[in-house]
């Protein structure tokens, strides 16, 4: 049986993951522009709902490149520190230079404030400059896992790079695929990766009965207004069993 990461944001979606049998959740907020660092909130409803899978944070403290400054590294070195604190699995980092390499100073302060906390190296690696080399320093840098979408919009696009990642990596790193993967391609990609481990988000849309004003619409996409795609046991459940 396949392992799969559902991408949430919320307790809900978090359950949803588990009926679903998932493994884990990369928990995040605004998944709509990649993710974001969870509130603390969030964060300790999850670990004391006490759930039956590993919950990763991601930890991103804005939208936007990969490249940050010494302040950021900070804020995220102390949203590293709360996660270990509550109790979570691992968090999720990245973060690369102006030039497009991995920031390795940058990425050894997260991973020593991480401590024994499991380290996935998120998707900056999909636009980092050379990928084959930015993996061997994520190899060195002691990280557990790579999310990547073999350096294309998705993963079924970046097939066959993530097939030669998988090769290089050669048990070193878990490569995990993620980015559009659903139940209609996740055994093409399985097929041509090699890979264990997939990341989705598992989502269906929902209807959003929340009153609102014809008038006003707070979308970047004003056709999706009232839409609430939210991640689904059904949809995960089929992810893992190969059921379309």
């Amino acid at each position: 049986m396949r392992k799969i990461e559902v991408c949430c944001s919320s307790l809900y979606e978090a359950r949803e993951a588990e009926t679903g049998g998932a493994i884990r959740i990369e928990l995040c907020g605004a998944i709509a522009c990649g993710g974001v660092t969870p509130s603390s909130g969030v964060i300790r409803s999850i670990v004391e709902a006490g759930l039956n899978l590993d919950i990763n944070v991601l930890i991103r403290p804005r939208e936007g490149g990969f490249c940050y400054s010494d302040e950021e590294v900070d804020v995220m070195c102390r949203d590293i520190a709360f996660c270990r604190e509550v109790g979570v699995n691992g968090v999720v980092i990245g973060a690369l230079t102006q030039s497009g390499e991995v920031d390795i100073e940058a990425c050894r302060k997260m991973i020593q404030a991480a401590g024994d906390m499991s380290v996935t190296f998120h998707r900056a690696f999909d636009v980092c400059a050379a990928p084959k080399e930015a993996l061997e320093q994520i190899i060195s840098l002691g990280c557990d896992r790579l999310l990547t979408s073999g350096c294309q919009s998705t993963a079924e696009q970046g097939a066959d790079f993530i097939a030669e990642l998988v090769e290089q990596a050669d048990g070193r790193i878990i490569i995990m695929p993620g980015a559009g993967i659903r139940p209609s391609n996740i055994a093409k990609i399985e097929k041509i990766t090699r890979a264990a481990e997939f990341h989705s988000t598992a989502r269906k849309d929902s209807v959003d009965f929340a009153f609102r004003s014809a008038a006003v619409d707070f979308s970047a996409y004003p056709e999706r207004e009232g839409v609430l795609p939210l991640s689904s046991a059904d949809v995960v459940l089929q992810l893992v069993n190969n059921v379309l």
